[in-house]
């Protein structure tokens, strides 16, 4: 069992955790991830490990509720546990000295992007970062990647905060005034990757892409994270979770990544039924306390 030191929401719907879990904080290095699973017969489900602290003998992760599984996991709080925690898995990012890096983040992707961003500029890179939301309440790590970043623009698709637009046309704004850009790392929705892939491949910048594709053992094992990277398949749990993204077949992700969405709709759907009535019965439990306790 892994113990929540802290839990609390960021955001609507997106919530940090600080857990222990010394093994992993000692090893960890940005762009690993863990396999999570709250219960014995419940799914396993990779989460970015947003940083970590090997003193404290702490991990963190951000999550965004989605399905059933993150749901259940954000219903926990500060002290509970979690049963199972595994890794790091997967290959860190490159860290080098670039030259110029545009960090892009899209929704809970900056939570993702925020510790390779980090490690870039330590690495001396100078570092535009570009973190984008649907709407102010939704926008994360702003303080965080104002740090690390020698530029940080942030877009909003509603336009309630910052600039109104997406991510690319930041990149686009960039790509346009003739700033030098010497790597591109791009970590959100699939949409999102994809759009910056075309683009930069016009450019011929250099772009990485974190993938997130659906996963059980993370080790290599199951076969279920495969993607198809220059034709041929790697799997996204030891090869990755980051590729050049000019190489990744973002047709056939969309597509495997689609393959039990209804399957996860109904269990979400059950899972929220359930939630529903263990509030009504208890809502009718206190009601009968209250009528019980001015009887006496």
């Amino acid at each position: 069992m892994f113990k929540i030191q802290h839990a609390e929401f960021i955001a609507p719907g997106i919530k940090r955790f600080v857990i222990e879990a010394p093994r992993i904080a000692r090893k960890q290095q940005p762009g690993q991830f863990v396999i999570v699973r709250l219960y014995e017969q419940g799914e396993r489900i990779p989460l970015t490990i947003e940083r970590s602290d090997p003193e404290r003998g702490t991990i963190n992760i951000v999550v965004q509720s989605l399905g059933k599984t993150t749901n259940l996991l954000n219903s926990k709080v500060t002290g509970d546990s979690i049963l199972d925690v595994v890794g790091p898995l997967g290959k860190p990012s490159e860290i080098a000295n670039f030259g110029t890096v545009v960090v892009m983040g899209g929704g809970v992707g900056t939570a993702m992007a925020y510790p390779t961003a980090a490690a870039l500029k330590r690495a001396g890179n100078r570092v535009i970062s570009i973190v984008g939301a649907r709407s102010k309440e939704l926008v994360i790590e702003e303080s965080e990647m104002r740090e690390v970043s020698d530029v940080l623009m942030i877009t909003t698709d509603d336009g309630t905060y910052a600039d109104k637009g997406f991510v690319t046309d930041k990149l686009r704004q960039l790509i346009e005034n003739g700033t030098r850009i010497d790597l591109v790392l791009a970590v959100g929705p699939i949409p999102m990757m994809r759009a910056v892939a075309e683009m930069t491949r016009r450019e011929h910048i250099h772009t990485v892409v974190s993938l997130n594709p659906i996963m059980i053992d993370g080790t290599g094992m199951c076969g279920g994270c495969r993607v198809l990277v220059d034709g041929k398949s790697e799997f996204a749990c030891v090869d990755g979770p980051e590729f050049d993204a000019h190489r990744v077949d973002f047709s056939v992700l969309v597509q495997r990544n689609s393959m039990y969405r209804a399957a996860e709709q109904r269990s979400l759907e059950e899972f929220q039924r359930q939630v529903a009535s263990h509030a009504a019965d208890a809502h009718e439990a206190q009601g009968e306390c209250v009528l019980s306790g001015g009887n006496k």
